[in-house]
């Protein structure tokens, strides 16, 4: 694996790191207001935002839905198990981390050489019982007992795209044999105009689940330009009262949908099954400046 700068997170210089990665050039870029904070580009798109003075810092929008999403899932600082389909910075691990000390988390991540910059320049604390393992996320999760999880995340991109066989009705069964009673599911679904790719994930993940909700900015929802939404749905009770409130409240406030309005957003979009599904879309040339 190709590299240049030198190693280390919490390094003076400040320098860029790139490397080849399987899937295109990885960049950590220095964020030039937070003294030991990094911004993981892959192919000139910006993935993740990691502080390692304060990994419990969200810096993307969608990220910080993720954390709100965390924060509900159950009593402050109670520990909980976690299943991360994507890796990326592990931003999310490390929130959850730092925020449920003694949670056990396990991530899959497809690109072993990704995860090794990550690991290399942006070390995790010992102490955090944070497991990484290489390889496709549906096999991983096939191999995960009955159960395990009270919040499996997917949040796998490759190429800027989510694979096909990540957004069926299959994978989402196998998604629920292991979650426990009552957890909750995540994805970050990236979608623009029509919005097509959204509304069958919608409808996927509401004729999988009892209840569903979506957190996005409004532009989004709306059709009028390229983004990444946040899908939750558990067999319970979602707390979409207090998500409405926090992603409302947000340095860059988002909308949740829920209920009938989400049935109306859907549109008749039936869902999506192994046999039909796509890759979720190219973002349009220009999307990241």
């Amino acid at each position: 694996m190709a590299r240049n700068g030198k190693r280390r997170g919490g390094r003076r210089d400040r320098e860029p790191v790139t490397a080849e990665v399987a899937g295109g050039t990885a960049r950590l870029v220095p964020d030039p207001d937070r003294p030991r904070a990094w911004t993981l580009l892959l192919d000139g798109a910006p993935q993740s935002h990691v502080d390692l003075d304060d990994p419990a810092h969200l810096g993307f929008e969608y990220q910080r839905r993720f954390g709100h999403i965390a924060d509900l899932l159950a009593p402050p600082g109670q520990p909980v198990r976690v299943l991360h389909l994507g890796g990326g910075a592990l931003t999310l691990a490390r929130y959850i981390a730092a925020t449920r000390p003694r949670s056990t988390q396990q991530v899959v991540e497809a690109d072993e050489a990704l995860t090794q910059l990550v690991r290399g320049e942006l070390p995790l604390e010992r102490s955090w019982r944070i497991r990484v393992r290489s390889g496709d996320a549906r096999e991983a999760l096939g191999k995960l007992p009955e159960g395990w999880a009270d919040l499996v995340v997917a949040d796998v991109f490759s190429g800027a795209r989510t694979p096909a066989h990540l957004t069926s009705a299959e994978f989402l069964a196998e998604v629920r044999r292991v979650l426990r009673p009552g957890g909750w599911y995540a994805a970050n679904v990236a979608d623009g105009p029509p919005l097509r790719h959204l509304r069958g994930q919608v409808a996927t993940v509401a004729s999988a689940f009892g209840a569903c909700c979506v957190l996005a900015d409004p532009a989004v929802l709306r059709g009028r330009r390229f983004g990444n939404s946040v899908l939750l749905a558990a067999d319970g009770q979602l707390p979409v009262e207090e998500l409405t409130r926090r992603t409302a409240g947000d340095s860059h406030p988002g909308r949740v949908e829920a209920g009938r309005s989400l049935e109306a957003f859907t549109g008749g979009a039936r869902p999506v099954t192994d046999a039909s599904a796509e890759a979720s879309p190219h973002p349009p040339e220009g999307t990241f400046g």
